[in-house]
């Protein structure tokens, strides 16, 4: 089963990672505040330090988050993922 990775857990992020936790995928989540991680912790949800400790813990990385400046930063800045992003086509 691969390894999931997810970045944003507020409106969307958190009922779609909160899933696919429940249907048994192993899954490391970061968000700008912990506090909205806790609930996925404790039903076995890793936590990530940072984007990149995120992508390293993951084979496909899925991010949900506010606008284009948030989705900027996770992937490309400060605490962004070391290796660079594969889309996925539909």
């Amino acid at each position: 089963m691969q390894r999931i990775g997810f970045i944003g857990l507020g409106l969307m992020g958190q009922p779609i990672s909160r899933r696919l936790r429940e249907a048994g995928y192993p899954l490391t989540v970061w968000n700008r505040t912990t506090e909205k991680a806790k609930g996925l912790l404790a039903a076995g949800a890793a936590w990530g330090a940072s984007p990149g400790a995120v992508a390293q813990a993951s084979d496909v990385v899925i991010t949900m988050v506010t606008d284009s400046a948030a989705s900027e930063e996770v992937i490309c800045g400060r605490t962004a993922s070391s290796r660079p992003p594969t889309p996925v086509s539909p």
